[in-house]
């Protein structure tokens, strides 16, 4: 449970850290408006930023979507499985579906950074013609990090299906709806208990 919990505290400390991207958007955004609608003098860098800052976010916080159990599932009968059929499920999915596409990811996104360090490249879509090399160099660093992160939940699933239990989780944040219903269970059960008294 060691290597589990290293392996998410890492993908945690990622999260948080490019989290704060979400601070410098707003701050860019909020500052391009006003030179651009009230004092008339649009910036020539502001919308690069901006695309590099959510991509930025987007790339690296995939891991902390996966080490918090926050990703999306369409699958509402996923739920309705026995702990074991459903480590089962991802233990096989993982090997099927993730790891390839993450180790794509990795592998081409390597390539396409080493290819843009090379000559240094720079958006031609940009009136600054800013660097992107430094930003491509995140596609495989994402890459990356998934994998270890995949790894990590490759055994949480084998200890899942052996134990029929979930592992805890390194718990990071959580949703205002699932603070409210854990409110509503602390409040009915003590209501339940001066009731019984």
């Amino acid at each position: 449970m060691k290597f589990v919990h290293a392996i998410e505290g890492l993908s945690l400390w990622v999260g948080r850290a490019f989290g704060w991207c979400i601070l410098i958007l707003t701050l860019s955004v909020s500052y391009e408006v006003f030179v651009r609608y009230v004092l008339n003098s649009p910036t020539v860098w502001a919308f690069d930023m901006m695309i590099q800052m959510y991509g930025a976010l987007f790339l690296m916080c995939g891991a902390y979507a996966l080490a918090q159990d926050t990703h999306v599932r369409a699958d509402v009968l996923y739920r309705l499985f026995p702990v074991k059929v459903q480590a089962s499920l991802d233990f096989v999915l993982y090997f099927l579906f993730f790891f390839p596409g993450v180790l794509a990811l990795a592998w081409y996104g390597w390539e396409i950074a080493s290819d843009s360090w090379r000559y240094k490249e720079v958006s031609f879509n940009s009136p600054a013609s800013i660097q992107i090399y430094f930003f491509k160099s995140l596609i495989p660093m994402a890459g990356f990090l998934l994998m270890f992160q995949g790894v990590a939940e490759l055994v949480r699933c084998v200890m899942a299906f052996r134990t029929g239990v979930w592992p805890e989780r390194l718990v990071d944040v959580r949703e205002t709806e699932d603070i409210l219903s854990d409110a509503d269970l602390e409040t009915i059960s003590s209501f339940a208990r001066d009731n019984n008294k």
